[in-house]
């Protein structure tokens, strides 16, 4: 009978309002789960029974039932933290990871990473993050997303002039004297290279195995303009080393590697070739005849006072131990080296889906793949649809608390109108029984 049918058409509303009540609890639970994303119930309802009346054609319905859980993808709001590898996606995108035995991937918008003690970028429960990584140049090793791994990353080192144009590997700008003696002491002298030139600076140079040496430049004046028909003041630059640092020299005893000559006109400025090249035989086992070209561009000669090295700069370094990290918006890692370089050591693979909604939620923050997904499309920050990476950041959950608490009192109010129903349709059939009596 119709009341009956009564009965079980609150029943399912019950059930449907014990539902929804559950995934308003796990949202709120959720609440401040990292890269959380909301749900919500979506509600059908249930076939209904036509009934014969005069009417014409009228239907009752059987009640309501749970249709979908639908997910939220929303962006969440971010927090700040002290940890560099603790990542936040802007935009759309997941990080893709891979469990270490199965080797099944995930994706998840939790960045809580951190390096793991074999060097490997990992998540909380240790999730291999993926990745594409870059060579000792800096340049990608392919375009196939694998694990991140920074162990035994190092900066190898670089002699000075390598790869450049005519050996040029130092770059210096002096200011020498315009009073300056010529010929001090008589003349250039090896075994006394203080007191026969004018000025002199130390430079610090690498051989081919990252060792510094040092090499001392001495200015020795040879010309003044306008005396003795000379048109130019020309100072011959000297360049010596510790016989300790060259292949066949004592240590000690000084060894003259390359000379070359400086020369500025009457207004003091240089003139001719600034570059002077030297070839060194480095002891200790690195590359033997080392080119190394000293540049003193933009050098002058002017003024009474002393003559000062105004800058020193050279391109070559030693090796270097990474100390830090940094994480671009393109989601590039950049590391940090004890030798003050920097260069990209690997950059994140994100994935965006045809239909994100439909993914599946496998617990731990994890997303799985779906047919009704769409295949992963996989791709870097900032390029495309991707998002933009924000490094010493979390996403937080997308739960409104406000509007979970409105909706758990509305949930509640329906299962307590569907209890209704039913208590009422049972005093409805106890009236019946009543007849009998």
């Amino acid at each position: 009978m119709s009341v009956t049918s009564a009965m079980f058409t609150g029943v399912t509303g019950v059930s449907a309002m014990g539902q929804n009540l559950q995934i308003i609890g796990n949202n709120i639970s959720n609440a401040n789960t990292v890269g959380f994303k909301a749900s919500r119930g979506n509600f059908a309802d249930l076939f209904s029974q036509a009934i014969n009346t005069p009417g014409g054609n009228n239907q009752i319905g059987f009640g309501v039932r749970l249709e979908s859980v639908q997910g939220l993808f929303s962006q969440g709001s971010f927090e700040s933290t002290s940890l560099v590898t603790d990542v936040g996606i802007n935009g759309n995108g997941y990080f893709r990871v891979e469990a270490p035995n199965t080797g099944d991937i995930y994706y998840t918008r939790a960045g809580q990473f951190r390096l793991n003690r074999d060097g490997y970028l990992v998540n909380p429960i240790n999730l291999f993050v993926q990745g594409i990584t870059f060579d000792a140049q800096g340049n990608p090793t392919g375009n196939q997303p694998g694990r991140i791994n920074l162990s035994s990353v190092t900066a190898p080192p670089n002699p000075t002039g390598n790869g450049v144009a005519q050996g040029s590997g130092v770059q210096l700008n002096v200011n020498l004297q315009a009073t300056a003696e010529v010929n001090p002491g008589g003349g250039w002298n090896l075994n006394d290279p203080v007191g026969t030139s004018n000025f002199s600076t130390a430079i610090s140079v690498y051989d081919s195995l990252g060792v510094a040496h040092t090499v001392l430049g001495y200015f020795q004046r040879t010309s003044q303009a306008g005396e003795a028909g000379a048109t130019t003041s020309d100072w011959t630059v000297h360049l010596v080393a510790d016989g300790a640092d060259i292949t066949g020299g004592t240590a000690g005893q000084a060894v003259e590697v390359g000379s070359g000559t400086l020369s500025f006109d009457v207004n003091g400025q240089a003139t001719g070739n600034p570059l002077i090249s030297a070839a060194f035989n480095f002891s200790g086992g690195p590359q033997q005849n080392q080119t190394i070209g000293f540049n003193f561009a933009d050098s002058s000669q002017v003024g009474t006072g002393v003559s000062v090295t105004n800058s020193l700069s050279q391109d070559g370094y030693g090796a270097g131990n990474l100390e830090a990290l940094d994480i671009t918006q393109d989601g590039i890692i950049v590391g940090k080296f004890s030798n003050g370089l920097a260069r990209n050591l690997a950059q994140f693979t994100l994935a965006t889906f045809p239909a994100e909604t439909e993914l599946f939620r496998a617990g731990d923050n994890l997303f799985s793949q779906t047919p009704e997904s769409g295949q992963a499309l996989l791709g870097v920050a900032n390029a495309g649809a991707n998002g933009s990476i924000l490094a010493n950041s979390l996403e937080l959950s997308n739960v409104d608390l406000t509007n979970e608490f409105v909706n758990m009192i509305t949930t509640q109010r329906v299962y307590q109108a569907n209890t209704k129903v039913i208590t009422t349709a049972d005093e409805m059939l106890d009236s019946v029984i009543q007849i009998k009596r």
